[in-house]
């Protein structure tokens, strides 16, 4: 009786290891389709780990998924690009505003500056910071 138990017990291990290694392997958990009380979690945990100049955009966009507002200028030989993430929640409408979300500016795709999306200056005054 007791072998029996034993060996019931072992099956079931081996089965739910043999489960718990599919769904490693197998299982995309990307920003995408994530719920977006899940997604903004994951995007302020993310972002509050980064560093100035350290990442690219590219390497922001592959961890985060496509931004939920982008907006890019050119001035002079100088690329701005500033992209926002969805990180906190302000009002049940169906649509993602800046005041929910994170920028991050990037000059010549590396990352300069990071702030709440309702502290981003209007009319692209943030260029004259980084000039």
């Amino acid at each position: 009786m007791n072998k029996k138990i034993i060996n019931r017990s072992l099956l079931a291990l081996a089965v739910y290891g043999v489960f718990v290694v599919l769904v490693i392997l197998f299982y995309d958990d990307s920003p995408e389709k994530m719920f977006w009380e899940d997604r903004e979690a994951y995007n302020r945990q993310f972002i509050a780990k980064v560093q100035l100049e350290q990442l690219t955009s590219e390497q922001i966009i592959t961890e985060l998924g496509s931004p939920d507002i982008t907006e890019a200028r050119k001035v002079g030989d100088d690329k701005f690009q500033v992209i926002f993430y969805r990180t906190q929640h302000v009002k049940s409408d169906g649509k993602t505003t800046q005041d929910e979300c994170t920028f991050l500016l990037f000059v010549n795709g590396v990352l300069k500056e990071i702030g709440l999306g309702n502290n981003y200056p209007e009319n692209w005054e943030i260029i004259k910071n980084h000039q």
